[in-house]
């Protein structure tokens, strides 16, 4: 082989090797990642009555939870850190929404929603959803969430996913966060807020 076909040949090895470190670089064979299929379509009412869509979610950050207004400790504890995490926020909590949907429709009607939402604290545009068993099932099954009822007689009682949904203003999933919520969440949505 010839010194002048060796350089041809280096020239060309160097050439692609330089290609495919940019196209590894830029992410061109990497798998694209999957779309969260967390969330979704759901038709409820607030705690007005009115009807609202999943498209009630968009325009600002929302954390959304499931539970009942009968609950005793989980669902006003989970209600209580959220606006713990608002407060840390600080001005930036004005751009994150608590959002609590119902899985006990059959008493937990829009009024009864509101009157436990402001029992609770629950700050000014907190949303409380409920619909028919059959909407709130299409919801609970929307988020991966778990809702059963456990009991018999007016003293049933709920068993329910603890997970808070945060949701990113184009309304889809961005994380879950654990019912405990330590501290270091308020940091967790700051950054999540900065990555929109």
């Amino acid at each position: 082989m010839t010194r002048t076909r060796m350089i041809l040949w280096g020239a060309v090895a160097l050439g692609l090797v330089v290609v495919m470190a940019l196209a590894f670089g830029a992410g061109a064979f990497r798998p694209k990642a999957p779309v969260s299929d967390v969330g979704g379509p759901f038709s409820l009412v607030d705690q007005g009555g009115r009807p609202v869509s999943e498209k009630v979610l968009k325009g600002q950050w929302n954390m959304v939870f499931f539970g009942f207004t009968y609950c005793p400790d989980i669902c006003p504890g989970t209600l209580q850190n959220l606006i713990r995490v608002k407060d840390q926020l600080g001005t930036k909590g004005k751009d994150v929404r608590i959002v609590f949907i119902s899985i006990d429709p059959g008493r937990d009607r829009p009024k009864a929603i509101s009157d436990w939402l402001e029992a609770n604290g629950a700050p000014a545009g907190t949303l409380g959803l409920t619909g028919t068993q059959e909407e709130v099932d299409k919801a609970v099954k929307a988020y991966k969430a778990f809702a059963r009822k456990v009991g018999e007689g007016s003293d049933y009682t709920m068993d329910h996913s603890t997970v808070v949904y945060l949701m990113d203003p184009r309304g889809r999933f961005d994380r879950a966060l654990p019912f405990s919520l330590p501290d270091e969440i308020v940091t967790q949505v700051t950054d999540a807020k900065r990555g929109d």
